[in-house]
């Protein structure tokens, strides 16, 4: 590698409160309500009118600064961004600057290459922006714009510059994500834009402390985005360097259908904005027993909660940080294990991360919507280990219980799929079928030994699947070798 790359993010996540940041405007969910219709003169920016700050926002902002051991300030100031957009009917975005909530926290995650600390350098309050829509119908261009998101509370996420990697950025921003779920304060659902990542990357020669021009890639709304958009940037990066050109400090959008950066603007400094203290609103003074409150009722973090599923159910760390990025996997997955009759935890995790997870991805269901119960896949793995059954029939028959909400052992029963471990009728079956091919026998008895899978799979089918395969398999051998021994 010629180059290092030097990547920091900039997260904005909705605060989930009820109401807006400063006004009692509900706050709903954008792409399904007609726009314009939560809005008062406050979030529309009328001359005039004053805000008032929304105290669940402000814990809100506390629990997620003390999940990423920020030090929370006790005092905090509002300031005025100015800058003039359709969206921001104000003309200014009441935000934090000088003195923000809170500073100086991390976040250790896991990459292939093992563990990395990202520092934190601040996480500030401040109201979102309303929502633009640019149409181009014919000839005709036009732009509107919905106010229902103006005012949503927001809290800011500005790492440093730590990430040398994109398996140290995907990282961050899953585990950050998965934090901002489990403490409540956020959906995590980037379809619906209630989190959003902004990176600012640069590129230096390897071994060089010295920070290269940055340029800052907007509103990245999935992972799949933030990724390939820093990629690309890196690239255009490097290929400028190696022109012997230089990299243009600027602010950059994202072409999805293009997979490609554009330029928007160059990019502005702090004094661009001329950021002034709110006026209206006084500083913000957090006291120090409300925030030990608040740490108090902090739930074990997806990180704890990850190594706890490796040291006291022996999983492997993939499938530890899957399950445990969620509370509602960790949650299943934990009942599952105990609803077990023979316990095997890591049988349990290969279901949940592989078959469970895969269907979800085609189905478009979301996990809560699921009808399988802990109880029932655990069920279901039982009946795989008992011999009762074997693996394939069983993630036919798991599909089914997905769909139906049946049981396992109701869906077994109905379609006659228990698989038999007979060993008198699965040897007939393998006597029947070794004398239905010679041609094959003999090719296995002159030296090709690889025939004793295809055997096994005409026995198999000859069993419509239900033959037990440790059996099939120890009774195949015998036959087959004593074959080759007679021959």
């Amino acid at each position: 590698m010629k180059y290092e790359p030097v990547i920091g993010l900039e997260v904005h996540a909705e605060l989930a409160s009820a109401t807006k940041m400063f006004c009692g405007c509900p706050v709903v969910d954008t792409t399904l309500t007609e726009p314009n219709t939560t809005v008062c003169p406050v979030c529309a920016g009328m001359p005039g009118t004053l805000p008032v700050l929304n105290q669940k926002a402000v814990e809100y902002g506390i629990r997620a600064a003390l999940a990423l051991e920020c030090e929370v300030q006790r005092v905090s100031v509002f300031a005025r961004k100015n800058y003039f957009y359709p969206d921001i009917p104000k003309g200014y975005q009441i935000s934090q600057y000088e003195l923000p909530l809170a500073t100086n926290g991390r976040l250790v995650v896991d990459t292939p290459q093992g563990e990395s600390v990202i520092r934190v350098r601040r996480a500030h309050l401040e109201e979102d922006t309303g929502k633009l829509s640019h149409i181009h119908e014919g000839s005709e261009d036009y732009s509107l714009v919905d106010l229902n998101r103006a005012g949503v509370p927001l809290l800011e996420i500005v790492s440093e510059p730590d990430m040398h990697s994109i398996e140290e950025v995907r990282g961050y921003a899953t585990s950050l994500r998965a934090i901002l779920k489990e403490i409540g304060v956020n959906s995590g659902d980037m379809e619906k834009g209630v989190i959003r990542f902004e990176a600012n990357v640069s590129i230096r020669p390897v071994g060089s402390t010295e920070l290269g021009t940055r340029t800052e890639i907007k509103n990245l709304n999935s992972f799949r985005a933030m990724e390939r958009g820093i990629l690309y940037e890196l690239d255009r990066q490097a290929k400028l360097l190696d022109s012997g050109q230089s990299v243009a400090q600027e602010t950059l959008g994202w072409n999805e259908a293009e997979q490609k950066t554009y330029s928007q603007r160059s990019k502005e400094d702090a004094h661009d904005y001329r950021y002034f203290p709110e006026p209206d609103l006084p500083p913000l003074v957090v006291e120090k027993e409300w925030v030990e409150e608040i740490r108090a009722t902090l739930p074990e973090l997806p990180r704890t909660k990850s190594l706890r599923l490796q040291n006291q159910f022996g999983l492997n760390r993939v499938d530890a940080f899957k399950i445990a990025a969620e509370r509602e996997f960790c949650d299943f997955f934990e009942a599952c294990v105990k609803a077990q009759r023979i316990p095997n935890t890591k049988s349990v995790a290969s279901w949940l991360t592989g078959e469970l997870f895969a269907w979800l991805n085609l189905s478009g269901k979301n996990f809560v919507e699921i009808k399988v119960t802990p109880k029932g896949l655990a069920e279901l793995i039982d009946l795989v280990q008992e011999g009762l059954i074997n693996q394939n029939t069983a993630k036919a028959v798991f599909v089914k219980m997905l769909e139906s909400g049946a049981s396992a052992g109701e869906i077994v029963k109905a379609e006659g799929l228990a698989q038999t471990s007979d060993g008198d009728a699965i040897a007939k079956m393998v006597s029947e079928v070794i004398s239905a091919y010679p041609e094959e026998l003999a090719s296995y008895k002159s030296g090709k030994e690889t025939l004793s899978n295809w055997f096994f799979g005409q026995v198999m089918k000859a069993a419509s699947g239900k033959a037990n395969p440790t059996v099939l398999k120890s009774e195949l051998e015998k036959q087959l070798q004593q074959h080759k021994l007679n021959s």
